[in-house]
């Protein structure tokens, strides 16, 4: 399983996810699920990834054969005009290989399946967020809906949904979001660190900033610890329960 976010901020982009990727308890690996290009000055573009493994490495490194040379651009995520038409290239080429999948394996469609997060930014418009599905569609990010979820959304929500702010840092969006992946993690096994994450300022269009969290990395144990203690601190104030009497016969 994996965890993953995108979210919109005045201030432009954030993605973080993990790299657990298992199968069973006793097998449990590291991959990246964070891709990046860019084109200084012209386009920066991101990619999570979850779901099944094979399909999303495969899909990546078809959008990344098709920047290598130029006379293989075509379709190619560093020569589209818009993010939308990266979108539908992206939607296109992960929809392509869960069918090739499919139509050569024994499993069921739905073992192939995956989904994406998109953002980035290209040159002449805004940043764009969007949210691709393995049928092929794709949905974005608005100001209803300002980040993406995909994998173990679940356990790291509550938290998103009640502190989420556009005006936001990207020094307090940080903490938010490892403390959304910190109740993930404590919650399912199946995510862990490290947490790759990526802070993309809006009208850039340079590659952002990268960093990776380790499992033993200080601040974010520091968060994980300061967190519960608040929890526990906040849950001893608040008023108590006080049952009501029912009259007696």
């Amino acid at each position: 399983m994996t965890y993953a976010v995108g979210m919109r901020l005045n201030r432009g982009l954030v993605f973080m996810s993990d790299t657990r990727t298992n199968a069973g308890v006793d097998n449990v690996s590291t991959f990246n699920k964070m891709f990046n290009w860019t084109v200084d000055g012209d386009r920066s573009i991101t990619i999570l990834t979850a779901g099944n493994l094979a399909t999303t490495q495969a899909t990546i490194s078809l959008l990344e054969e098709r920047t290598k040379a130029p006379e293989d651009r075509s379709p190619s995520i560093l020569e589209a005009p818009t993010m939308f038409q990266v979108a539908q290239l992206v939607a296109a080429t992960l929809n392509d290989v869960i069918q090739e999948h499919s139509r050569s394996g024994q499993q069921a469609d739905s073992a192939f399946h995956a989904t994406l997060i998109l953002g980035g930014q290209i040159k002449g418009g805004p940043s764009r967020l969007f949210l691709i599905y393995p049928e092929g569609n794709f949905i974005e990010a608005g100001a209803d809906t300002p980040f993406f979820q995909i994998g173990e959304t679940k356990y790291g929500r509550p938290i998103l949904v009640r502190a989420y702010d556009p005006e936001m840092s990207f020094a307090e969006t940080v903490k938010l979001l490892l403390v959304s992946f910190d109740s993930t993690i404590k919650a399912n096994l199946s995510v862990g660190a490290p947490l790759d994450l990526l802070l993309y300022d809006e009208d850039s269009l340079e590659g952002g900033t990268r960093s990776r969290f380790e499992p033993d990395d200080q601040y974010f144990r520091t968060i994980s610890e300061v967190w519960g203690d608040a929890l526990k601190s906040a849950l001893s104030k608040l008023p108590e329960y006080k049952p009501e009497r029912k009259p007696s016969d």
